[in-house]
């Protein structure tokens, strides 16, 4: 029997998701003998592989970069799955959509500066005026709500996807609970 291969991204988030993901703690055990973790910040993996059948994703999109990753990563997945408040609504990232992205610099990178003021034209990645969830960038397959996602609902998830089911959320999670 074929391993599933399975991807995990995070974004602009707090990674509270991939640690929610780690609390399987024992069940992991479970689903290892059916799974190929072919990318992840929890491995080594350095480029998005082709052929990808699950792909988790933390966090919302806020730069350029998280855009052209985003798309990339859908073309080369059979089913992605938004993990968490910010890639399903853009949660605590959206934040800073009340203002504007110019202000939003110059606080962070003038005013609260104690070394070398300025906002940085290297390294840093380009942000997006507006942080949007995954869903107004790519199509999205499932939604896992929560911040970070219950260890349950998250081994739920992974169990009914692997064993060939699209799983039932309904009575398991909603918004704002």
């Amino acid at each position: 029997m074929s391993k599933a291969r399975v991807a995990t991204l995070w974004l602009d988030a707090c990674s509270g998701c991939h640690m929610s993901l780690l609390d399987m703690d024992e069940r992991l055990l479970e689903i290892v003998d059916k799974v190929e973790v072919v990318y992840s910040p929890l491995v080594d993996a350095q480029k998005f592989p082709d052929n990808v059948d699950l792909t988790l994703v933390e966090g919302a999109l806020a730069s350029e970069e998280d855009i052209e990753k985003i798309r990339m990563v859908r073309s080369k997945t059979k089913l992605l799955v938004s993990l968490g408040d910010c890639a399903v609504t853009g949660n605590v990232p959206a934040m800073r959509n009340s203002f504007p992205l110019d202000s939003v610099l110059q606080r962070g990178y003038v005013e609260n500066a104690s070394y070398n003021p300025g906002v940085p034209k290297q390294v840093v990645p380009v942000l997006q005026p507006k942080v949007v969830p995954l869903h107004e960038v790519v199509p999205v397959d499932l939604y896992l709500p929560g911040c970070p996602p219950d260890a349950n609902l998250i081994h739920f998830v992974l169990t009914e996807v692997l064993a060939g089911r699209v799983p039932d959320l309904g009575t398991k999670c909603r918004f704002g609970a």
